[in-house]
């Protein structure tokens, strides 16, 4: 009977070992590498990386032109825009059997 105990609890301790050697990180240069290819995305969506550098003013717009943009921009999300066209579908229309 000591035999039978000791045999089950060799074998349960082996497939113990075995599943916890699954836990294992078997990817270390997954683990160096991790987030490489999110920040080379984010460097190759940027137009100029100096751009809060340049202290030159922007020119080509006035202000009170710039004011109109701005505050029709922000209605633009208060306020949906008037409707382009009336098309319906389906009024008026029966169906007989």
């Amino acid at each position: 009977m000591t035999s039978t105990k000791t045999l089950i609890r060799t074998a349960l301790c082996a497939g113990l070992s075995a599943t916890l050697a699954g836990c294992l990180s078997s990817t270390p240069h997954w683990d160096a590498t991790f987030g490489d290819s999110i920040n080379q995305i984010k460097e190759m969506q940027t137009l100029n990386p100096n751009a809060s550098a340049n202290t030159d003013p922007v020119a080509g717009i006035d202000g009170t032109a710039a004011a109109a943009a701005q505050k029709s921009y922000a209605k633009s999300f208060t306020a949906p825009p008037p409707p382009t066209n009336s098309l319906t579908i389906g009024v008026g229309s029966s169906i007989s059997y």
